[in-house]
């Protein structure tokens, strides 16, 4: 990797004099500023992005096997503002977006056993190249009064990056943290692997509560890797099982007390129009889910203190101006996600998981994050009776716990070790619960 980096600094045009190699290291960007052509494009509009993510991770501990995997993850991403492409001001508050990846590796789930939702690692999913968005997004700036009042999204679009919005989720390594969140495993694709024509509306009327609703295009096997996120007419062997993919939600997003505590709390429904049947043989026409969400910072580092304003003389006439200072972000937060599933149709209809993310726990490292999070899932009882009656093996529950410390090397470069305890891997009791050590890295281009 410090191969890699000398590489990167010598493209960066910063490898030489070792003020210029200094600038490079504590820049926002392992690709430098590309000689200035970087600004000159967020100046006209364009803002592009790119960033690897890879995960070393031993199962050391019980599963079907003590072994090593690997896999990772590339994604490139494109943002336009529309005001600042065309220089028309009637435009602010419009922006378009696009985004792909890839994804590679063997990686370590097999070797573990768990089930698709609590596999250690979440690149497995949708793996190989993917296209994954492409839509337009209008936010007021101001409407009657009011700012940010109204947003409407809309193109080619994955509502799990609208609703559930959880970022210290993203924080952990598991793929049920990450990304699954107890819905995959009902039938519901939620993850970064699911795209589909549609969008969604959002109100503001105040600044600490919002409502939504999204409507999408419902596609059968949408996740599937062979189809790369290009199956823009929906399910291929036939467009007629597609059906319609409702969202609503509603939330308040309060700062509590002198220090501003930020919080989220909402609630929302899912509706997941595809043909299904349920564990007894009934045909149902959707999948539908409730879920409860409880984000809040409980604690706040002291914030910097404001700088003293500058001493005016009698002939000013300006008032005197004293910056304000910015919050700390450096503290302890709460997530917490609960989901309910009707039994007779889903694998779990009871999910929570909960988890507490440090930044700057230790003195000197104020960019670090340390956390400690906790998934379980129920297995349905209504599935339990039809595997028994059919002679297979029962799932009763499934959890992991991962603890994880991230390493904030630079502002574009990190390394976090984490460790998995795979609580039941796969739901039986037949596989021994599995300990998954190692760590993933990232780079931010």
């Amino acid at each position: 990797m410090v191969a890699a980096l000398v590489l990167l600094a010598a493209a960066s045009g910063f490898a030489g004099e070792g003020r210029n190699f200094e600038t490079w290291w504590n820049g926002k960007y392992a690709t430098g500023n590309w000689f200035g052509v970087r600004d000159t494009l967020v100046e006209h509009g364009f803002t592009l992005g790119a960033e690897w993510k890879a995960n070393f991770l031993w199962n050391v501990d019980g599963g079907l096997q003590q072994r090593f995997g690997y896999d990772d993850e590339f994604k490139f991403r494109l943002n336009i503002d529309a005001a600042k492409l065309t220089g028309w001001e009637a435009l602010d508050g419009l922006t378009f977006y696009s985004d792909v990846r890839y994804r590679g590796g063997a990686g370590v789930n097999k070797w573990v056993g768990a089930t698709g939702n609590f596999a250690p690692s979440t690149f497995q999913g949708g793996r190989l190249w993917r296209f994954q968005n492409a839509y337009a997004t209008y936010t007021t700036p101001e409407l009657f009064g009011v700012k940010q009042l109204l947003t409407v999204s809309g193109g080619w679009q994955n509502p799990t990056d609208h609703f559930i919005t959880q970022p210290l989720n993203k924080f952990f390594v598991n793929n049920t943290f990450n990304s699954g969140r107890g819905l995959s495993a009902n039938g519901i694709p939620w993850g970064g692997s699911y795209g589909a024509w549609g969008g969604y509306l959002k109100v503001k009327p105040v600044d600490w509560y919002y409502a939504q609703g999204g409507l999408y295009l419902a596609i059968p096997q949408g996740t599937n890797t062979n189809n790369h996120g290009l199956d823009f007419a929906g399910y291929a062997p036939n467009p007629n099982l597609n059906g319609l993919y409702f969202l609503g939600e509603t939330g308040v997003t309060p700062k509590i007390g002198p220090s501003k505590l930020p919080g989220r709390y909402a609630a929302g429904f899912i509706y997941f129009g595809v043909e299904n049947t349920s564990f007894f043989g009934q045909k149902y026409d959707q999948k539908v889910a409730v879920y409860w969400q409880a984000d809040q910072q409980l604690f706040r580092e002291p914030s910097p203190e404001e700088p003293a304003p500058l001493g005016k003389g009698p002939s000013d006439d300006k008032k005197t101006v004293v910056p304000k200072a910015k919050l700390s972000d450096q503290g302890l937060y709460f997530f917490s996600l609960i989901n309910f599933a009707p039994k007779f149709n889903n694998n779990v209809p009871f999910y929570f998981h909960t988890g507490l993310v440090y930044k700057g726990l230790i003195p000197s490292r104020d960019q670090d994050q340390a956390g400690i999070g906790f998934a379980y899932g129920n297995y349905s009882a209504y599935k339990q009776i039809a595997d028994e009656n059919a002679g297979r093996t029962i799932q009763t529950y499934e959890g992991v716990l991962e603890f994880d410390y991230r390493v904030q090397i630079n502002k574009w470069a990190y390394f976090q070790p984490t460790l998995q305890y795979i609580i039941q891997p796969g739901g039986t009791g037949i596989t021994q619960n599995a300990t998954v050590l190692g760590f993933q890295t990232g780079v931010t281009f």
